[in-house]
């Protein structure tokens, strides 16, 4: 679920349980379910008391080792606003003991939507008419067209005197 904001979209990690270990949460699959983009805004809501949440690298990320380096920034009010600033990976844990190691894990991809549409070709008067283009009308003549070869057939025996 996203809240569209002017400045982009507020999404609660993990949908309605939020940031937990109860309840059997895929926080990949949340995420991958979710296009996110530069200037959107992630809430991590959490039971303090148990669980926070560490962006980190991605070694650390894969391994769930809190030991093996330094989070790149931990956060632990239970209701924490992270701005997506960039394009790329965004690796969130949960530092608690075995918590990552059970699934408190998410990798929040931000992806690189192009907002430009490609060049719409203009035609010159040197344009062959003949061109095959499915996206041209149909330059046929108006009885030609609604008629077709069966239309054409009946003119055909109709002017030859049948």
């Amino acid at each position: 679920m996203a809240i569209i904001m002017a400045d982009g979209a507020v999404y609660k990690v993990g949908g309605f349980p939020g940031w937990t270990s109860i309840g059997n949460v895929d926080y990949n699959n949340w995420a991958a379910s979710n296009n996110f983009q530069v200037g959107d805004t992630i809430i991590f809501e959490y039971n303090a008391q148990y669980h926070n949440v560490m962006k980190v690298p991605y070694k650390m990320y894969k391994s769930c080792n809190v030991s093996e380096g330094t989070p790149l920034e931990t956060f632990n009010t239970g209701n924490d606003s992270i701005k997506l600033n960039r394009y790329g990976h965004n690796w969130f844990i949960c530092g608690f003991p075995g918590h990552c190691q059970n699934g408190l894990k998410v990798d929040v991809n931000v992806i690189r939507v192009s907002t430009t549409k490609p060049p719409t070709p203009s035609r010159t008067d040197d344009d062959d008419d003949d061109v095959q283009c499915p996206d041209c009308p149909n330059k046929a003549s108006p009885f030609i067209a609604s008629f077709g070869l069966i239309g054409l057939a009946i003119l055909f025996l109709a002017l030859a005197g049948f």
